[in-house]
């Protein structure tokens, strides 16, 4: 089951660290959001390390659908009623600075950058769509609503975000790190303090930026409180439909669609973590529908950390935690949550201020009602006998049948049939 975007070599190989080692910054984590922060580090010459338990991009990063866009569901409306025009704008106004970010890295690199419009559209609901585009005005976003799209069935209203892009992740990953300061193959297995011990050294730091998904570190900042993870599924279909853009569902549980090259990237049959969902059979089941004509060339899942409130936590670790940074939570965006991760936390490590900090702060409020759905899913699975238990914080594990993988309904964690730990928070492999 590999994606599309693992169809290329890597470009680039990282040694092991087996040393000791003093640097500025310790990024640990090498998704595209650690590499992000290597790079951009790498450009101001400041000195860092990057960690990396495994290979670069072998976790989430090499799964995803790789859009870069502003356009992140129904969101802006929302975040205007919750936390008010400014920060709706702020989080606007960051996604943004980072799609320009990609359009200037991108410009110098083959990675399949293409310009292309996103829509956020919904099936039966015009007056939540009328909503978004009216939110948008009022931060002053070029949007605009459609009520007919280029696809096999129709919609209640659409949003479009003109001038987006999508790319291919891995190419772009081995374009820039040639040269940055990397090990592979280098777990974490304890902090303390800023310093950082591995089975053969240990590394001191100034600042460390935790950049692992989901945060492995639970004395601090309540992540197992403040997230839960969210599976998602791709075919990527030959003899399908050209789309000519980016498109999603407004519901959590509908479709996406996007083109790579002659092939259409369907997505959806999501579900949390751990419980049931449509997953490939949904997606097969419309493909013979809609594309009777199409053949199934790639298929892979994905899984996204989803947060109290729909915005993404950058910045310190914790109210309590000096020089120790985080971004997670990126809510199924983390092609450009991962670049505004970056460019925030490197003006953070930096001592410069950054006029999205507040918006992305970890330590706003946490009284959403999420919170009390994950404290419920937590309780009731602690309370479940099972024979098989997640050596995270001890809650039962699922079989997942179709992955054929034993799965964490509370917080993510993710292992193989043999009980090989596949996705974080867990640290290890499940005891025999």
């Amino acid at each position: 089951m590999n994606s599309l975007w693992e169809n290329i070599p890597k470009y680039s190989r990282f040694e092991s660290l087996n040393q000791d080692l003093k640097t500025d910054v310790l990024i640990i984590g090498g998704g595209i959001t650690g590499i992000l922060c290597a790079y951009l580090l790498h450009q101001a010459d400041v000195p860092y390390a990057l960690v990396e338990a495994e290979t670069v991009c072998s976790g989430i990063t090499k799964n995803t659908t790789a859009k870069i866009t502003s356009q992140h569901g129904l969101i802006y409306s929302k975040l205007i009623r919750r936390l008010g025009t400014e920060r709706a704008k702020q989080y606007l106004q960051a996604n943004e600075a980072a799609l320009e970010q990609y359009r200037k890295v991108c410009g110098g690199i083959d990675c399949d950058f293409e310009k292309k419009d996103a829509y956020v559209y919904s099936l039966d609901s015009r007056k939540k769509i009328e909503k978004e585009a009216e939110a948008l005005v009022q931060l002053g976003f070029p949007a605009s609503f459609s009520d007919s799209l280029p696809l096999p069935f129709p919609v209640a209203g659409a949003v479009k975000f003109p001038n987006q892009a999508q790319f291919n992740p891995l190419k772009f990953v081995f374009s820039i790190t040639e040269g940055l300061h990397i090990y592979e193959h280098t777990k974490v297995n304890e902090l303390a303090g800023t310093t950082a011990f591995t089975r053969k050294g240990k590394m001191k730091a100034k600042k460390i930026i935790i950049a692992t998904h989901f945060p492995f570190i639970n004395k601090h900042g309540c992540y197992f409180l403040k997230m839960y993870q969210h599976r998602s599924y791709v075919l990527a279909l030959e003899n399908a439909q050209d789309t000519g853009g980016m498109y999603i569902d407004a519901a959590q549980k509908g479709l996406s669609f996007r083109n790579s090259g002659d092939l259409l990237l369907l997505g959806g049959g999501s579900h949390r973590t751990g419980k049931k969902g449509g997953n490939w059979q949904e997606l097969r089941a419309f493909a013979r529908r809609y594309y009777p004509a199409s053949t199934e060339r790639y298929h892979w899942a994905t899984q996204d950390c989803m947060t109290l409130d729909g915005v993404p936590y950058i910045g310190p670790y914790s109210a309590g935690t000096q020089d120790l940074f985080v971004a997670t939570g990126f809510n199924k965006w983390g092609m450009t949550s991962s670049m505004a991760a970056a460019m925030l936390l490197c003006d953070m490590v930096q001592g410069k201020q950054n006029p999205f900090a507040e918006v992305f702060s970890p330590s706003r409020s946490i009284l959403r009602p999420q919170l009390a759905i994950n404290g419920l899913e937590a309780a009731v699975n602690l309370l479940t006998p099972a024979k098989k238990r997640c050596p995270h914080l001890g809650c039962a594990l699922k079989w997942n049948p179709y992955e054929r993988t034993w799965d964490c309904p509370c917080h993510g964690s993710r292992f193989t049939k043999n009980g090989r730990l596949i996705d974080n928070p867990a640290t290890g492999n499940l005891k025999k």
